[in-house]
């Protein structure tokens, strides 16, 4: 049994930056959150978890990302094994 990182950029909905923070550090509990600028003032968030490869998917927790109120956009930007 092996350990998974999965980094994720998230994409919030307009002027909904701050919502969708707060609601993944409240409803999924990641490793770490931070925000990043795109462009021009455009901000994406960071997220960061890690499970045992046996307990969960990257793709259940993608879906439940993009289940969270404010958000837009989920994708993996990196995977690995740690």
């Amino acid at each position: 049994m092996g350990k998974v990182a999965v980094l994720y950029r998230v994409f919030p909905k307009e002027n909904e930056l701050e919502t969708a923070l707060a609601n993944i550090k409240k409803k999924l509990k990641p490793v770490s959150i931070e925000t990043q600028e795109l462009a021009f003032g455009i901000k994406i968030i960071r997220v960061l978890f890690t499970f045992n490869d046996s307990d969960a998917s990257s793709s259940r927790i993608e879906e439940q990302l993009k289940g969270i109120e404010g958000v837009s956009e989920v994708e993996v930007e990196e995977e690995t094994l740690v």
